[in-house]
């Protein structure tokens, strides 16, 4: 090929898809799939949700509401901030781009987390810039370590709070330390993408800290708790000077109709996030539990999912019977997978898996 694309693209690959469920089904010879490798909500979305759509459906050959002010504005009752803080973005990996084109220039560098979101780095180092990947203590963010990576290069750091893939949060109070020491000329960028399921004490609410940080960054998605991952709405919430930026490289239209639409009417059912958040935090509990009885560890999870290891190969025999994980690569880890919690049918139909395949081992 003679025509080049820039030499930034060299080290960077395309993010890892698994085969489709159709793949999965002919591969094997099954008929049901559990799919449980990409952090989706098991209950779906709200019943408001579809009733929405199938109103807006009705004006497809419109553009949509480029400024997405109807979610804004439902955005901001819910938070009690003002519509400036916030950005509508096609999932919040949109902002993540925006964020590094808007702020990276060739040479800089963006701190983050070794096992974290791998979309920080990529974008980072399409931009130029140079991403620096701190190692995790027990599958948590080495914040004193982070802090200590910061130079006069850095332009942006990233915590993802519950962190993907481990699960982990920040302890409240070191997190608080955390912030009162970057610079205030470097981006404090927190992904909070599973905030919803944080039910732990220490986990630390950042939207009261807006106003002391002008440089924090807080991301949020409607793909998770409320069920809209394949509508791609995500949000940003920061100061207003840095709205104005991120607008400057934004797409136009970049959140379609039906996405507005859904994520206004999801927003509504704040029963179903919470009916959600509790059925969750059951079977967070009881799968981690029958993991560790079977002799399978898990990093203290306080998302929708589980960073679980063992020193038994098991990803296999999974996907073989219909259930679909996440391998996943990590030093000192033999066997590690992350797995998105289901319903309490999905995890004892796994655990029955689970268990005959140690029993035909052990004998």
């Amino acid at each position: 090929m003679n025509v080049k694309a820039r030499a930034e693209l060299e080290g960077i690959t395309p993010y890892a898809l698994g085969q489709s469920i159709e793949e999965i089904k002919e591969q094997y010879g099954i008929k049901t799939v559990r799919k449980l490798s990409d952090n989706e909500n098991v209950y779906g979305t709200s019943p408001k949700v579809q009733k929405a759509i199938m109103q807006a459906s009705a004006n497809l050959a419109l553009y949509p509401d480029g400024m997405t002010s109807g979610i804004i504005e439902k955005l901001s009752v819910h938070y009690q901030l003002d519509q400036k803080h916030l950005l509508v973005s096609n999932g919040s990996e949109e902002i993540i781009r925006l964020l590094t084109r808007a702020y990276i220039d060739k040479n800089d560098e963006a701190v983050m987390a070794e096992v974290t979101f791998p979309r920080y780095k990529t974008n980072v180092m399409i931009e130029g810039g140079r991403a620096v990947t701190i190692p995790m203590i027990d599958g948590r963010h080495d914040l004193k370590k982070m802090l200590e990576a910061i130079n006069e290069k850095t332009k942006m750091v990233f915590v993802c709070n519950p962190n993907n893939p481990t699960g982990t949060i920040v302890a409240k109070q070191e997190l608080l330390e955390f912030f009162g020491n970057v610079p205030s000329n470097v981006l404090i960028i927190m992904d909070e993408a599973y905030f919803e399921y944080a039910d732990s004490e220490e986990y630390l609410d950042t939207m009261p800290l807006l106003k002391q940080y002008e440089n924090l960054v807080i991301l949020r998605t409607f793909s998770k708790i409320y069920g809209l991952a394949s509508l791609r709405v995500g949000y940003g919430i920061m100061h207003e000077d840095i709205a104005k930026e991120l607008h400057k490289v934004r797409d136009v239209f970049n959140v379609n109709q039906l996405a507005q639409a859904a994520a206004m009417a999801a927003l509504e059912d704040q029963s179903f996030v919470q009916d959600c958040s509790a059925k969750n935090s059951a079977e967070r509990d009881f799968l981690n539990g029958k993991f560790k009885e079977l002799g399978i560890d898990s990093f203290p999870s306080q998302s929708n999912f589980l960073f679980a290891f063992t020193n038994r190969p098991i990803i296999q025999t999974l996907m073989e019977n219909g259930v679909l994980v996440r391998q996943m690569q990590l030093s000192g880890y033999k066997e590690a997978f992350r797995i998105t919690l289901g319903s309490r049918e999905d995890h004892e139909f796994i655990l029955r898996i689970v268990s005959q395949l140690f029993h035909e081992r052990a004998v």
